[in-house]
């Protein structure tokens, strides 16, 4: 069973910029994906970016258009973590901010019944 950690999370003014960092205790298939979803109060999970790459190092990032161009999502294989970078935060990107994960080539990453392991959330929070 994979655990993923979450941390990074706070609180910013709006234009700020803020780190998360997800941690899995494992991840040994040869592919993978990993992906942060968000959800807002009295709102659905929503896709916020996903990453798919394989143990060669050879990977592929893709994005909402909500946070393109101002978030980017990366992986350091080595320590099992994802990582993402939110730079010109908005109010509008509150939310809870959870990771994902699956030992597989997710095919609909935007999906998030698509995943198997789920982190337990972190808040971010953008003032105006």
């Amino acid at each position: 069973q994979v655990q993923l950690v979450e941390s990074g999370g706070g609180l910013v003014q709006a234009g700020g910029s803020l780190r998360l960092s997800c941690a899995a205790s494992e991840l040994t298939a040869s592919t993978y994906t990993m992906g942060w979803f968000r959800q807002a109060p009295g709102k659905e999970r929503e896709f916020v970016a996903a990453i798919r790459g394989n143990k060669w190092r050879e990977s592929n990032d893709y994005y909402a258009d909500s946070v393109k161009d101002r978030f980017t999502i990366s992986t350091d294989i080595a320590k099992n973590t994802v990582y993402l970078q939110m730079d010109s935060l908005k109010p509008e990107d509150t939310a809870v901010y959870y990771c994902a994960a699956d030992d597989a080539f997710v095919v609909m990453y935007w999906d998030y019944t698509r995943y198997d392991y789920w982190g337990r959330g972190t808040q971010v929070t953008v003032s105006s």
